[in-house]
């Protein structure tokens, strides 16, 4: 390495055959051959295609087939298909095979289309047009046929074809800036560099005639990750090698702005894009509905085969009288007489299964689909849930979990952009322990808002301004003009406006602006200040020492214009205070501790003045670590480490962050549903119970637990103390507390007393204990004492814990259904882990949002998606389960009953075209209404009543006690249908010519047509019944489906006007009954 800080090849990269390593590749930039003597064997990658689609032109019949026959429905009736054309049934075999056939057809076409779309999409990226430099030439090519190693030109707006090591652009300075919005959701700019040493190559003729190699890491889907580095050769010169990290890599995806153009070389192309990599492996979860039904379906199986069983056993106890048996008008054939009674047994066993098999409702499953489909569009188009602010309303990713939405019981919530806005302001600032604070006054009448400090003691004067230096320095913040940022509005009255990441960074860059420290900017690697006397300081930026999460803190080391060499730190307290002179710290940790009880974020500040052989030695630790392929992120902490030390504590700052508007209101709806919160934070304790308060999670008459460091400690005996505190607070809440009497649903609600804050550090002790015999109940008593407490609050949390305590409360008894919230790429895990996932779309990004199942604008949204929307679609979906069910009970046990009156000859009750279309058309339609529609109680009710949520809790609507009444109820009423036609019948009289007077009329005898008509005619009343409820069009549900019946009869030849008659006077369904009466009359003459 020379003194500028350039490694060369000599000193860093190893011979030809030590540079392959496992997990690595090697891209050769423009394809030109580094040399040839070198040994070089081509890497074989894949090109740029997106492949998004599931299915091919070949694969889609055998792969859509197999996907749909591995439900147990589809499935078994498969089997009983299969069964009726190979054995002589008594049914036909397209009573199940059309309906399966429909089933199926109309699956495969949803699912199909689906596809189709996919394709769509993939080709119109595929085949958008790109530039690649080729012998100093642009050449028009397919996005498709991009390889690795293909020098890309992308212009402004465009956005990036695959994955591309950023070389040049026209800016000078070799920055551009990107959005990936279509990425993470993240509107904000983010800046890209170019590679130092190719800045200057900004035509076709200079870039293609770069020779270099890129070593980087195998594609992974991480967006924030990247390790590589690039060789570069010049000729009679040694090679160069640059390190690459992410902010030399331009995704995939992501919009290239107010940039004109760049150059970058493909390193990751078509499906090993981080872009591809993130939308691929996403787990698929599954409703407790889902779960109801499969166990439902074991229930019905089970009668059916129970049906098959008696009737079999029935069939041969009647055939014992050899009368019945064989009959003078239907003798045995010889080949019947032969065959073995076990094999007869078991074929009439089949064709009892078969003659009962619609006791299983084939079409359940695509009725459940499309209205969970068709559903969710009414979240979408819910106009109290659109945001006037960000113009976009709540969003559904996914609407398999719709009804899960009304039975969650934990709701795990994020703080900072969830329950709070993320708008940050600057409050105050506490320096060397002195308050300083705006103030506003009254001054000879006039309002003084932006003019001298309000302190309270004051600070040297060199203390103020390099606290305010720091301020000004240590960040990571862009400057844009106003004017040239898309979608950024700044103040009238500056020129300039602020970009960064995190909104805390541009908090505290106001902040010092109004103390008359302004930062201008950077510039080739110079940050400018304008400072209280209007003059403007360089400082040279040597190194940012990033942020992260482990590590809590970020640093900047720059140069001044004499030579001085200062490093600033921000931070965490808890991160600040260990590295700083301890008698440093307590002046300003009463300040911190102060801010953070009042709900303010706080960071400390601190620096430390480097001397050139530090400095020499830190940047030689920092460019060996970021040359690392392998682990260099565990060797960048460990440089950082060593470098943030022995620092010297300035001060401290403390910015507000707001509660969004109705978030306390939320939260005590939710409580008053009988829903536990839980708030999962990064944040520190104080500041957290403070905001915990504010919306109203702890009341005042809430008793807190506390398992954080200060009351466990952090001696050699803290396990011990750790487990003195569980059995004290067990013994508080679950032994010493009197039972409820009277199984109240979540009786819990019933008493606010106790609330648990615990920290990050406390939590890894519980969940990771040492192998000790008496840490290894802790998580137990952990659980069992935050399932007594009405709230939790875990502070300290990092993103991995929060998953954690999601999947210990998912796990415990009783499987409780859970819901996270949040906005930050943080909450991403969480969401993923529960059992419903919601993001906010805010101010951190849309990652939560574009990992969630269900996206919302604001938090006060979370009310009505849960009360008003979740309670609905779990009734209407339970209601349409149950009906299914019960629908068909009714529908086959008078098919049972038949059997004892006509000797168990497996002789079938109704006409084949009725088994056919009674699932698919006459009864499957109007639930479907009925279970989009449905609105048992107003909306406004129950969003304004809390408690009526807990009504259908615990998934109340589909136990085995609502089920049960739903069967009887069946049994029944199909009792009451065949029986009631039967005796019917026994006062009639028959005449000479075979038809029959009844009540109704002269007509031809058929009790196997009339049990079918009072079957439909009760299926459609009973739909017509709960119709009533709502507030639709009722002519459509009350006549358009029994007018579908009618026409359906008329067409089959075997509608009675008696039938017609009756149904118009009794059960009024069809108004035009006398227009079927005739047609059916003229059309089927010989019936009467």
């Amino acid at each position: 390495m020379d003194g500028s800080g350039t490694f060369h090849l000599t000193d860093t990269i190893p011979c030809a055959g030590e540079e392959k390593r496992v997990g690595t590749r090697t891209v050769v930039v423009g394809h030109r051959t580094v040399s040839e003597t070198d040994a070089y064997v081509a890497q074989k990658f894949c090109d740029n295609r997106i492949v998004s689609s599931k299915y091919t032109i070949w694969n889609f019949l055998p792969k859509n087939l197999f996907e749909q026959f591995r439900r147990i429905a589809n499935f078994y009736f498969l089997i009983i298909f299969l069964v009726q054309v190979i054995v002589d049934t008594p049914t036909s075999p397209i009573t199940s095979g059309l309906p399966l056939f429909f089933v199926i057809t109309v699956t495969a076409i949803k699912q199909g289309y689906e596809d189709w779309l996919r394709h769509r999409a993939d080709n119109e990226v595929n085949k958008s047009t790109v530039f690649i430099v080729e012998n100093a030439k642009q050449v028009q090519k397919e996005s498709e046929k991009i390889k690795v190693g293909d020098i890309v030109e992308v212009k402004a707006d465009e956005t990036f074809p695959c994955d591309l090591i950023f070389l040049a652009s026209s800016s000078v300075d070799g920055t551009c800036y990107v959005t990936t919005a279509s990425l993470d959701g993240e509107s904000n700019f983010k800046t890209h560099y170019a590679v130092r040493d190719t800045t200057v190559l900004c035509t076709d003729e200079a870039i293609d005639a770069l020779t270099a190699t890129i070593e980087c890491e195998q594609p992974q889907p991480d967006l924030y990750k990247f390790v590589g580095r690039i060789i570069i050769y010049r000729s009679n010169q040694e090679p160069i090698a640059r390190s690459l990290g992410p902010e030399n890599l331009l995704l995939k995806g992501a919009t290239l702005k107010n940039t004109k153009k760049i150059y970058g070389v493909a390193v990751y192309t078509g499906m090993e894009t981080k872009m591809a990599l993130n939308y691929q492996g996403k787990s698929q979860k599954r409703s407790a509905v889902e779960k109801s039904i499969n166990a439902f379906l074991i229930v019905y199986l089970c009668i059916l085969l129970s049906k098959a069983t008696v009737c079999t056993t029935l069939k041969y106890v009647w055939q014992s009288n050899p009368f019945n048996d064989e009959p003078w008008y239907n003798e045995k054939t010889k080949k019947e007489r032969e065959t073995f009674k076990v094999l007869r047994m078991f074929t009439d066993f089949l064709s009892f299964m078969v003659l009962f098999n619609f006791i299983i409702p084939v079409s359940m499953y695509v009725t459940v689909e499309m209205q969970k489909f068709l559903g969710s569009f009414f979240i979408s188009w819910d106009k109290e849930m659109y945001d006037e602010e960000i113009k976009e309303g709540a969003l559904v990713n996914t609407s398999d979990l719709n009804e899960e939405l009304g039975q969650v019981e934990f709701v795990f919530t994020d703080k900072t952009g969830t329950l709070t806005e993320n708008s940050m302001e600057f409050i105050e600032c506490c320096i060397d322990g002195h308050k300083y604070k705006d103030c506003i006054s009254e001054v000879d009448g006039f309002s003084q808002t932006d003019g001298p400090l309000k302190y309270y003691g004051k600070a040297e004067k060199s203390r103020e301004e390099l606290f305010l230096r720091a301020l000004c320095l240590c960040h990571t913040v862009q400057i844009k003009e106003a004017d040239q940022v898309d979608g950024l509005i700044g103040h009238p009255e500056c020129k300039h406006t602020y970009i960064s990441s995190s909104p805390d960074e541009i908090a505290l860059v106001k902040g010092a602006e109004k103390y008359g420290f302004t930062f201008l900017g950077l510039e080739n690697d110079f940050m400018k200040i304008r400072n209280q006397k209007n003059e403007t300081e360089m400082y040279q930026l040597l190194h940012i020492l990033n942020f992260d999460p482990v590590r809590r803190r970020m640093s900047v080391i720059v140069r001044t214009i004499t030579g001085k060499l200062l490093l600033f730190c921000k931070g965490a307290d808890s991160s600040i205070f260990p590295r700083v002179q301890q008698e440093e710290i307590q002046q300003t940790k009463v300040h911190v501790d102060r801010n953070a009880m009042d709900g303010y974020r706080t960071l400390c500040v601190a620096f430390k003045e480097l001397t050139q052989k530090e400095y020499d030695k830190i940047d030689r630790q920092l460019n060996e670590a970021k040359m690392a392929l392998q682990d260099r992120e565990e060797k960048m902490a460990k440089v950082f480490e060593d470098t943030e030390a022995d620092m010297h504590l300035i001060g401290a700052t403390a910015v507000e962050d707001r509660l969004q508007e109705q978030s306390a209101e939320t939260i005590e709806a939710l409580h008053a549903a009988g829903m536990k919160v839980w708030v999962l934070t990064g944040d520190k304790m104080e500041t957290a119970k403070s905001t915990c308060y504010a919306c109203r999670l702890f009341q005042t008459s809430t008793e807190l637990l506390e398992l954080t460091v200060k009351t466990v400690g952090e001696s050699e005996r803290k396990e011990d103390r750790l487990h003195e505190l569980l059995l004290e607070y067990h013994k508080k809440l679950i032994q010493d507390v009197p039972k409820h009497r009277g199984g109240l649903k979540r009786s819990w609600t019933l008493s606010q007393d106790y609330g648990l804050i615990i920290d990050g550090s406390t939590l890894s002790l519980i969940l990771n204990p040492s192998q000790d015999s008496s840490s290894s109940n802790y998580k137990n008593i952990f659980l069992q004492i935050c399932l007594k407490c009405t709230a939790v609050l875990c502070c300290r949390m990092a993103p991995l814990q929060k998953a954690q305590i999601v999947r210990m409360v998912k796990n415990t008894k009783g499987s409780p259904i859970t819901l996270s919230i949040g906005d930050g790429a943080n909450d991403v895990s969480m969401i993923l882990e529960a059992h419903v996932g919601i993001g906010i779309k805010g101010k951190e990004g849309r990652q939560a949002a574009r990992n969630s199942d269900y996206a919302v604008p604001k938090f006060k949204h979370l009310r009505k998606l849960l009360l008003a929307h979740g309670h609905l679609y779990y009734v209407r979906i339970a209601h349409l389960v149950q009906y299914f069910f019960y629908k068909n009970l009714c529908f086959i046990l008078p098919q049972f009953l038949y059997q004892f009156f006509c000797g168990f000859s497996q002789q079938p009750l109704y006409d084949a075209a009725y088994l056919t279309m009674y699932n698919i058309c006459f009864t499957s339609l109007p639930i479907l209404a009925y279970s989009l529609l449905e609105q048992h109680i107003n909306i406004d009710t129950l969003t304004s009543d809390p408690q009526l949520y807990m009504k259908v809790s615990d998934n109340a609507m589909l136990q085995w006690r609502p089920f049960l009444y739903w069967t009887f109820l069946g049994a029944f009423e199909g009792l009451v249908f065949f029986f009631g036609v039967y005796f019917l019948f026994q006062n009639s009289s028959l005449e000479d010519n075979g038809k029959i007077l009844t009540a109704f009329g002269v007509r031809k005898l058929d009790l196997r047509n009339d049990c079918f008509h009072c079957v439909g005619v009760h299926r459609h009343s009973e739909a017509s019944i709960r119709y009533s409820i709502l507030d639709v069009d009722e002519p459509l549900c009350d006549m358009g489906l029994p007018c579908l019946l009618c026409v359906f009869l008329v067409l089959l030849g075997r509608s009675h006007l008696a039938f017609l008659e009756a149904a118009k006077n009794v059960f009024c369904i069809c108004p035009y009954a006398d227009f079927c009466f005739h047609v059916a009359g003229n059309n089927s003459p010989d019936l009467y």
